[in-house]
């Protein structure tokens, strides 16, 4: 049986369109699709937290941005009752800033900073060994907030729908006027 070339060309290119499409019906909407183990190794589905205002925070515990644990624990406690939540993704990206366990992890930032604010497990944010919540995060959730992570504590913010609305890089304090009017405009909604 012979085919010809164009006989090829044009069955591959159909078969590698009905790739793309398929493989798109299969991309993230939301945050809520996703489900990571906590820091305690539990599976802690993103979709627990539907109806709430996330904080989406990369953290580390031996950064120089570290003391924002203080800013994002007394910012959840204000905002939690609202409905608003921190979550915290401990990663080791930046310099080796989080070389602990998860349960080191867990204790330091317990003791030291009194964190009260779901924690999940250790992850990478960025990387061929990227989650694959920060690669939704970072290419697919939102344009403006689109862009590698640059360093340690990157927020992102997300509303009632587990949509990303607003990206802040991590010079920007959980307790800046910045942050804090895009929270209160978020909980409006």
């Amino acid at each position: 049986m012979w085919i010809s070339r164009a006989g090829i060309s044009r069955a591959y290119f159909i078969g590698l369109v009905a790739l793309l499409m398929s493989s798109s019906l299969f991309a993230a909407s939301s945050i809520y699709e996703f489900t990571l183990p906590s820091i305690d190794g539990k599976p802690l589905p993103l979709a627990n937290f539907k109806g709430k205002v996330v904080l989406v925070v990369n953290v580390a515990s031996r950064c120089g941005f570290t003391p924002q644990y203080s800013a994002l624990e007394s910012t959840y406690e204000k905002y939690k009752d609202q409905g608003f939540v921190i979550l915290g993704f401990p990663a080791n990206n930046f310099g080796k800033q989080e070389p602990g366990t998860n349960q080191e992890i867990k204790t330091f930032c317990q003791t030291k900073y009194s964190v009260t604010f779901p924690m999940y497990a250790k992850v990478s944010v960025k990387g061929d060994d990227q989650t694959p919540l920060y690669a939704y995060l970072t290419t697919q959730a939102n344009p403006a907030a689109a862009g590698e992570i640059k360093w340690n504590f990157t927020k992102f913010l997300v509303d009632r729908n587990g949509n990303v609305v607003k990206r802040f890089e991590p010079d920007v304090t959980p307790d800046s006027p910045e942050v804090i009017a895009a929270i209160q405009q978020a909980l409006k909604q």
